[in-house]
């Protein structure tokens, strides 16, 4: 649980000698000892009612005033010249090709360490140079994500007018998105669509549910291309399109008919497809952004663009189908 402040903590006499950083990184125990120095530094810390150094060297009896935590600067992403598929790009916007392993933004809780690199952002804008501020300084120019281990087509805006447009686009469910999913066992019916809510789940809080009551609408619809019957196994290869775009929308729902997407051992996936006599991994997930229409922000124009399938991706049907 995060401290409440302000909190008053007395040293004892066998706390005689120690510095005031490393006794209090020992006596809060949700606070590194950085963010401890930190606070000392701001004058967060009082010891007997005067600032103090990290340093100082305690003598045993002293009070020691926390009165709250360190204000660090907003986080802003960095530009980084990492590798970008571009499919599309003017003025307005561009539509990448993202691969899989790849993070589209760092998270709001990140810090200026290695979780704010290797993100797509990073790659825009090194590629690109200036995004729309509409998504603030770690999302800059995204207008929509896709998970890290999804491939495929994602539209980033490079203005604010084109932001808020698309934004609009996708509010009122006028953009068309394709994916492509292969997931385990055999689907029964040849179409359908899922409607479940989708909700954070209150125990894992890295996964979503549709398990509870009082979520966000979601609409998933889907259609068989063809069911495979394997040595590995059996498995059914989707068409998927999606009216809504909740947090991992298209695994929450087939996971929860009880087909969840290859590779996504957070919804149930088995980390390796085992067949009598052979087994076979993929270390991502067989989810690809295959499709995306949307109007120009500017012109109105329709944009319609595809993605095939990755090389790691084709290579694991034909070994499927081997």
């Amino acid at each position: 649980m995060p401290e409440a402040f302000p909190i008053l903590i007395s040293a004892s006499p066998e706390d005689a000698g120690k510095r005031l950083d490393q006794f209090l990184a020992t006596r809060l125990e949700t606070i590194s000892r950085a963010r401890v120095q930190e606070m000392i530094a701001e004058g967060k810390v009082l010891v007997n009612d005067a600032p103090a150094k990290p340093s100082l060297k305690l003598r045993g009896g002293e009070r020691i005033r926390v009165l709250g935590e360190a204000q660090r600067a907003p986080l802003k992403a960095v530009a980084e010249e990492i590798p970008l598929g571009i499919v599309y790009e003017d003025d307005d916007l561009a539509v990448i090709n993202k691969p899989p392993g790849m993070m589209v933004h760092a998270g709001a809780g990140a810090s200026d360490d290695a979780r704010n690199r290797g993100t797509l952002v990073n790659a825009l804008l090194h590629h690109l140079g200036s995004l729309s501020g509409v998504g603030g300084p770690l999302r800059p120019g995204i207008v929509h994500r896709l998970d890290k281990e999804t491939s495929g087509l994602i539209v980033v805006a490079k203005n604010d007018d084109a932001h808020r447009k698309l934004s609009a686009q996708f509010a009122a469910r006028e953009v068309k998105k394709k994916y492509v999913a292969l997931v385990h066992g055999w689907v029964k019916k040849d179409s359908g669509t899922l409607a479940q809510s989708i909700s954070r789940d209150p125990v894992r809080r890295m996964r979503m549910t549709t398990r509870l009551e009082g979520g966000r609408a979601a609409v998933t619809h889907y259609r068989v291309v063809r069911r495979l019957d394997t040595k590995f196994g059996k498995f059914t290869l989707l068409d998927i399109k999606i009216d809504t775009g909740r947090t991992h929308q298209i695994r929450v729902h087939v996971a929860a008919m009880g087909h969840p997407v290859v590779g996504d051992t957070t919804y149930g996936a088995p980390a390796q497809a085992r067949g009598k006599s052979a087994v076979i991994v993929l270390k991502r997930n067989f989810l690809h952004a295959a499709e995306l229409e949307f109007r120009h922000p500017r012109t109105a124009e329709t944009i319609a663009l595809k993605s095939e399938l990755p090389e790691e991706l084709r290579a694991f049907l034909e070994k499927l189908e081997q």
